[in-house]
């Protein structure tokens, strides 16, 4: 195991291999799709006992997305001030209290209040992993563990809805917050014990308001940067699209239980994290930009078929379904390298462009999810968010981003400079450590 320049004697810590590494980071970023999917199935009975429309019962889910939209923009910055493990912690621990809290609420207002609550606490995962992943490595080998992360979380939105659906047997939906509270308790010792500090104090950025907003500026003037940005989000709309219209449309216009709901729901969950894992394949050959590419055309071809299949109804569900599992997929290849190319030239500030990315991600997903039921809470109402999605994304990588102009020097891996420290334990570092090359380029780049 090579040890990380970043890991100080102090801590006697070493930094995990790349698949601990990626198991770690993402049982952290799995509680964002836990929290959002884990309550799907109970959308129905929250709206008949807190006596709500089913509009307003799909904001709460807007909340939780608003919320982390909003905890990213502050605990990015702050991850860069204060380091990567602490945001980790308090963000843990909030969304334990916030968990706890459900239990007794009584209405629909106080349960959106608890659930933007809950979406600024799993901010912190998500932000702060991306931010960890940039301090070790970039351009492919970057993508690469994005794309082990994707299967990681993509494992929560397969398993979420079932097990949503299985609490929800036993006890009624408030059950599902307890089992949310358990797993939040889980991550609080994980924080310390497991997980190393990768940003050490003469590497910290200044946590003053005016530095944070001057680093913000920075990255907004950067076109590139922000047509990433912006085609990651809306490719993250059309994904949330299909999570806030599923269980109704599923559910209600297709009369499916919701223990067989969970089961469709985490199918298509299979075919998101099969085009996450079917990406490293894909990098052996190409960039991670001509890959982004490829899956922004096949996902809005994939979408306006499925405004097809939704608006003629031919095919039934499975008409409905295999469009649909081919917009999830391409947006599988999609995810993991819209992140690797847009932190590719931010190093200096990973936790505030990680923060950034996941906010607009989050953001636009919050600002879309009601959409589907003011359009009408059926196929076609989600078809058209999906697809518009899928279509606003691959417009602006074509406008915006301009992929086929930009250089390739921040697909290859970075080498490794002369000084570099040499392992202790290995001639020949393993492929599932974190090698001299991810920790001296780091070294270089700062």
């Amino acid at each position: 195991m090579v040890l990380h320049p970043f890991v100080t004697d102090s801590s006697r810590t070493s930094v995990p291999g790349r698949l601990r590494l990626a198991l770690l980071l993402g049982a952290f970023v799995a509680l964002g799709p836990l929290t959002i999917d884990m309550y799907l199935p109970a959308l129905p009975q929250i709206s008949n006992e807190l006596a709500a429309s089913e509009s307003l019962v799909q904001l709460t889910l807007t909340g939780t997305l608003a919320g982390l939209a909003l905890g990213q923009l502050v605990i990015g910055p702050l991850s860069d001030a204060v380091g990567r493990r602490r945001p980790l912690f308090a963000g843990a621990l909030l969304h334990l209290a916030a968990s706890l809290l459900v239990l007794v609420a009584p209405n629909i207002e106080v349960l959106g209040v608890l659930r933007v609550l809950q979406g600024i606490g799993t901010a912190a995962g998500a932000v702060v992993a991306m931010a960890i992943v940039r301090d070790l490595y970039s351009g492919r080998d970057a993508a690469n563990l994005f794309s082990r992360l994707m299967l990681v979380m993509g494992a929560a939105p397969v398993l979420a809805p079932t097990i949503g659906g299985l609490v929800l047997r036993v006890t009624d939906w408030r059950g599902v917050f307890v089992v949310l509270a358990a797993y939040a308790l889980v991550l609080l010792p994980a924080t310390w014990r497991a997980l190393p500090e990768t940003l050490p104090p003469s590497h910290r950025r200044s946590a003053r308001i005016g530095a944070t907003f001057r680093t913000y500026g920075s990255l907004l003037r950067d076109r590139v940067f922000v047509g990433l940005v912006l085609v990651a989000g809306f490719t993250m709309a059309a994904l949330f699209g299909y999570v806030s219209g599923a269980s109704f449309v599923y559910q209600e216009q297709f009369g499916l239980d919701q223990q067989i709901f969970g089961l469709v729901f985490g199918a298509g969950a299979v075919w998101l994290i099969a085009g996450t894992q079917f990406n490293p394949v894909l990098l052996r050959r190409f960039s991670p930009r001509q890959i982004l590419s490829a899956g922004a055309v096949a996902g809005t071809l994939a979408g306006l078929v499925l405004i097809g299949a939704a608006a003629t109804g031919a095919g039934g569900l499975v008409g409905l379904l295999v469009p649909m599992w081919a917009v999830l997929a391409a947006a599988g290849v999609m995810l993991p390298n819209a992140p690797a190319v847009a932190l590719a030239q931010h190093g200096e500030a990973a936790g505030t462009a990680a923060a950034l990315l996941g906010a607009v991600q989050f953001g636009v997903g919050a600002a879309v999810s009601p959409l589907v039921g003011a359009l009408g809470n059926d196929a076609l109402a989600m078809a058209t968010v999906v697809a518009g999605g899928m279509v606003v994304a691959l417009t602006v990588l074509a406008a915006v981003v301009r992929p086929w102009s930009l250089p390739d020097a921040g697909d290859e891996p970075e080498p490794v400079p002369a000084s570099a420290p040499a392992s202790t334990e290995h001639a020949q570092p393993a492929v599932d450590d974190i090698g001299v090359a991810g920790a001296a380029a780091v070294t270089a780049r700062e």
